[in-house]
């Protein structure tokens, strides 16, 4: 299936579809509720894989986060489109994908003004291969203890994406 990645799907309160827009459109100071994802990624030693958003990113450029999100295509598989996601930012597989929070939803302001505001169901999976960055996502990778960073998450969440938080604070991994 060929897909359109400069679109997103706009949902409705209720998290129904209600049409599409061109992404570079959506997100703003009145960002629209859309269809998002959310991959905390673990390396074979048990490690979580955290990225740095690319500083040329239009939402949250250059905050730490865990290791992608994104958006996928009108008519995609949410888990097909994490996939896709993982090759396109990190040029990496994924092995055990595992939907762990299906009905994620939040709204966060970054620092220019940019609002996501996502039905953002959230995927735990394991890397195969080693991270390859594409540099127009991803500034940079880390790997932490998943409970390290769940204590530096509480400590000091200023520091993270507002998602990222608010995931951690629902996932037994973090703890």
């Amino acid at each position: 299936m060929t897909v359109d990645s400069s679109r997103v799907v706009l949902l409705d309160d209720s998290g129904a579809s209600v049409g599409t827009a061109e992404k570079v459109t959506v997100h703003g100071p009145e960002t629209p509720l859309h269809l998002g994802f959310s991959c905390h990624v673990l390396l074979d030693d048990g490690r979580v894989l955290l990225t740095r958003r690319a500083l040329s990113k239009l939402t949250f450029p250059g905050v730490w986060t865990n290791a992608f999100c994104g958006h996928p295509a009108p008519g995609e598989d949410v888990a097909d489109a994490v996939h896709r996601h993982a090759r396109d930012e990190l040029g990496i597989r994924l092995a055990e994908l595992r939907l762990v929070l299906p009905d994620f939803r939040y709204r966060a302001l970054d620092s220019n003004g940019v609002v996501e505001y996502e039905v953002c169901p959230v995927y735990v999976a394991r890397a195969v291969g080693e991270p390859v960055l594409n540099p127009a996502e991803v500034a940079e990778v880390a790997v932490a203890a998943p409970a390290e960073l769940g204590a530096a998450l509480r400590s000091a969440p200023w520091a993270f994406s507002a998602w990222l938080v608010e995931q951690a604070k629902l996932m037994p991994l973090y703890r």
